[in-house]
């Protein structure tokens, strides 16, 4: 059985930014969604269990037989001429006999065709398979896949569950290549175009046509690509200019000096103003020159694990959607305002963005219940962390700094403040509709950074990580050969070090 982990309402995190929703997200709706995607036409056999990936991301099934059985797999391709053919071809090439096969309009893509395939094969054959779709089509799950086989007592039937599945040594899927995070971006939880019915969007057609185009264009981005350049509307800029000019009155006596330090360089070279939305790309490019992180456009909610492991590169998973102008103090979502206004001016400090990366790297690989310790601590640091600064707390933290209400309460003789300490502070409970009982505090983000390393050592997984800058990528340290190549790496750093102290001394007569 898999840990039970924290759920959290969509409504909160409109003010709070990452989406907590634990890793065994929907777990409790496993029969709804199989259900709902019968509703919208996908025919599955009596004893096949279909879920979802944007509402099951992480959900594990063990292997029970080696035998074939039949799978399913849903995937997308372009709304053009040939597009089925084409897709039949794939499973041609591998050989694999197809048992049912329909298609049906993306609902999240309109110029692709979303088909589904149900067929017979090993669990070998699937991985091969899997692997020459990935080649060529969008796999729904934006994620590798495996094969795992359904519990019934006969195993006649093979279950295919999209997401984040454990390899074959039992530990979790991450991305080791920085292009592998469009699987993680790709896949969200929550659409932002699906509105709740108590969001102020919810009966406003215009403004739901609006997130539909926004999830478009985060759906179709993928790395190396430019950010595409969003022309927000008049409506839009004067809700991001009510909340940049309330917020911009506080953060004089509330935020950070790092804060305050990076704010006006983002009015400068990105253009924050309270006439004017900032675009992505320009955020992107002025972040890789202070701190090496980017932004990348993401569509909604993403998984504790998807969104930490962005940080692990440096990738910041940023939406760019507006609140409802009805309520422009209030978003039952993270949003741009958040985000920019939050979470940017600090990813471009160069200490608070190596203590975000610490995090991010410590959830790779790690079990269910590790991650959500961590997504815990990241809460209580990097959306609502306070720090002490000239003998006075100072907020660093995007949940506190993009909320007017509880920035001033964080700050007030009502607040409960304790030191942050991660094996304690990881059990603390995430307040839901109210301010938090308890907000953490830490001498410096150096300090923290210091602390999380040594929580991150409690982490269970055979391996560790090293992230190399030059191949945007993540080396595994299992095994001496591969430690002695970082440590050839530390020593040409080193070397380097120890030559500028030489002729630093010699210039100096030392």
């Amino acid at each position: 059985m898999q840990p039970a982990m924290m759920m959290f309402s969509s409504k909160y995190w409109a003010r709070r930014g990452l989406s907590l929703d634990s890793a065994m997200f929907d777990q409790q709706q496993q029969q709804h969604t199989g259900d709902s995607l019968l509703r919208e036409g996908f025919k599955m056999s009596r004893r096949t269990s279909f879920g979802r990936i944007d509402e099951r991301p992480d959900k594990e099934v063990a292997c029970t037989s080696p035998e074939p059985g039949k799978t399913t797999i849903i995937f997308s391709v372009k709304n053009e001429v040939g597009c089925l053919v084409k897709a039949l071809r794939l499973f041609q090439e591998r050989h694999v006999n197809l048992a049912h096969i329909e298609s049906r309009r993306s609902k999240h893509v309109p110029t692709e065709v979303e088909i589904y395939a149900e067929f017979n094969c090993t669990k070998k054959e699937f991985k091969q398979l899997v692997q020459h779709l990935k080649d060529h089509v969008n796999i729904i799950s934006y994620n590798t896949p495996q094969q795992v086989w359904s519990a019934d007592a006969d195993c006649e039937d093979c279950v295919c569950v999209l997401g984040a599945l454990p390899n074959e040594e039992g530990i979790p899927w991450f991305p080791q290549k920085i292009a592998e995070l469009d699987q993680c971006s790709h896949r969200v939880l929550m659409y932002g175009s699906e509105l709740d019915a108590d969001h102020p969007g919810f009966k406003d057609n215009v403004y739901r046509q609006r997130r539909k185009y926004f999830v478009e264009v985060a759906m179709n981005y993928k790395f190396g690509q430019p950010i595409p350049r969003i022309e927000y509307t008049e409506e839009e800029v004067k809700t991001w200019g009510v909340v940049f000019r309330e917020l911009t009155k506080l953060y004089p006596t509330h935020a950070c000096r790092e804060y305050l330090k990076n704010l006006p360089l983002l009015t400068q070279h990105c253009g924050y103003r309270e006439d004017n939305i900032p675009q992505l790309e320009d955020v992107s490019t002025f972040l890789r020159e202070r701190s090496g992180f980017t932004v990348r456009p993401v569509a909604g909610y993403l998984s504790p694990r998807d969104f930490l492991a962005g940080l692990a590169y440096r990738v910041f998973n940023c939406t760019q959607y507006v609140r409802h102008s009805v309520d422009p103090l209030y978003t039952p979502e993270p949003d741009t305002c958040h985000e920019l206004l939050g979470h940017v001016p600090l990813l471009a400090d160069p200490k608070f963005a190596q203590f975000s990366q610490e995090i991010g790297l410590a959830s790779l690989g790690a079990t269910d219940e590790d991650v959500q310790k961590l997504a815990t601590c990241y809460f209580f640091t990097i959306e609502f962390g306070l720090c002490k600064q000239e003998g006075q707390l100072r907020a660093y933290g995007a949940g506190l700094l993009s909320s007017i209400g509880e920035l001033k309460h964080a700050l007030s003789d009502k607040a409960t403040v304790r030191t942050f300490e991660p094996k304690t502070t990881c059990n603390q409970e995430c307040l839901i509709t109210t301010f938090q009982d308890v907000y953490f505090v830490s001498e410096s983000f150096e300090e923290a950074k210091e602390k999380m390393r040594d929580f991150a050592k409690t982490i269970k997984r055979p391996f560790s990580v090293y992230y190399n800058p030059y191949t945007q990528s993540i080396d595994l340290l299992k095994d001496t050969r591969s430690i002695e190549n970082v440590v050839q790496d530390l020593r040409s750093d080193l070397t380097t070090v120890c030559d500028a102290l030489g002729k630093m001394n010699r210039y100096l007569g030392i």
